[in-house]
């Protein structure tokens, strides 16, 4: 035969014909053996990721946890189990609750479960979310308010103890009082706080951008202008903190009032009901006081029923009490007047509301929003004072 050494061919046809085909079917386990060899070596090395990538998980979870502690905020667990494998990390905390000592009064807050996962290729990504209901309570009594909603999703990004960004997002949020009856302090249909640095570094100056959005927002009990469902859009650059370390908020405030560029750029602002938006942009800063300074430009739409809303008429009352020396004064004549004639102290109200919105309009300027007419105003900060146009609405508390 062709290509067969002169010993082989001396041996008989049978034996070379067995020892050819043993040859054949020696050649021929490679190409099954060979890819089974492959899934084995990948399957290991698969498992071997899946645990370093584990690891690492643990350690930026635990760094974060350290992180909470040095800043006043500290975590427990009833049980904690780990699992997710072969594509991510799953580490999940049955019945957890926190104390928040970092100042006085301590809270204490318990939620249901927690639970935080990490894909096998981004560890450092911590992506976890609450389930509630969560209480919270100050130190030592029984819970004050309950929270819940239908879905959360909170975004960890970065290593320990140095945050790049981080993101919370809550679905059909509300938080109601726990006494008998309580009612619904906050409500929304979705709330999401986002943060990330954007210049500078955690360590080294960092520049923060802040992103807030609520849809069908409501909570009549803290104003009469948020009993309506609102939407907000805010977008704002913090600069000014030295960096991101723990410390209290004070003294980070304290940080961006002594910084040359410190302070806040709302880049945008909006706020939109039903029949009211108010859109703006503008900056404020904190001075010595630790009281707000700044101008926000706004652009208002609807301002007619803005105006009832910010109690004109109570701040009237108030203006004549001062002069009168006497607190209730104004009310009591109000109320007087109601009896002399029936709904004069109602025409005096509705009578200072118009004179107000039309003031208002003619300091403005002419715009629009949406299609719709608009007028534009100045939002004042002056040493913590608001102030709408030329009308003193409110009083900003001191930051520290």
């Amino acid at each position: 035969m062709s290509g067969e050494s002169p010993l082989s061919m001396m041996r008989p046809p049978d034996q070379r014909l067995r020892r050819a085909g043993a040859g054949r079917r020696r050649r021929r386990r490679w190409p099954v053996v060979a890819p089974l060899v492959l899934v084995v070596v990948l399957a290991l090395a698969w498992v071997w990721l899946w645990y370093y990538a584990a690891s690492v998980a643990d350690r930026t979870l635990a760094g974060w946890v350290e992180r909470e502690e040095a800043a006043g905020r500290f975590y427990a667990c009833g049980s904690q189990s780990i699992g997710g494998f072969p594509f991510r990390i799953e580490v999940s905390c049955a019945d957890p609750s926190a104390e928040i000592r970092n100042q006085p009064p301590a809270y204490a807050v318990k939620a249901k479960t927690v639970g935080f996962v990490a894909e096998v290729w981004h560890p450092t990504e911590l992506t976890g979310t609450v389930g509630g209901p969560v209480s919270l309570a100050t130190a030592g009594n029984p819970p004050g308010w309950f929270a819940d909603w239908t879905r959360s999703r909170i975004v960890v990004r970065g290593l320990p103890p140095d945050p790049e960004g981080f993101s919370v997002r809550l679905d059909d949020i509300h938080v109601d009082g726990a006494l008998p009856g309580g009612h619904t302090i906050f409500r929304a249909k979705t709330a999401d706080l986002q943060g990330r640095v954007i210049a500078g570094a955690p360590r080294d100056h960092p520049v923060i951008e802040v992103t807030l959005h609520l849809a069908a927002a409501n909570a009549p009990g803290f104003h009469p202008l948020l009993a309506e469902p609102t939407d907000v859009e805010i977008v704002a650059v913090v600069r000014g903190f030295k960096d991101l370390s723990p410390k209290p908020w004070t003294e980070r405030v304290r940080e961006m009032q002594a910084a040359t560029d410190g302070g806040i750029e709302i880049k945008s602002l909006r706020v939109a009901q039903k029949s009211a938006v108010v859109v703006g942009a503008g900056s404020l800063n904190v001075n010595a006081h630790g009281k707000l300074d700044g101008l926000v430009r706004v652009a208002v739409v609807g301002i007619e029923r803005l105006v009832p809303l910010l109690a004109i008429d109570r701040l009237i009352s108030q203006g004549i009490d001062q002069m009168a020396g006497s607190p209730g004064a104004a009310a009591q004549g109000i109320s007087a007047l109601d009896r002399l004639v029936p709904g004069l102290g109602g025409a005096l109200r509705e009578g200072a509301n118009a004179s107000i919105v039309e003031n208002l309009k003619k300091m403005g300027q002419p715009t629009s929003i949406d299609k719709q007419p608009a007028i534009v105003l100045p939002l004042r900060f002056a040493d913590g004072a608001i102030y709408f146009g030329m009308l003193r609405i409110g009083e900003a508390p001191a930051l520290f």
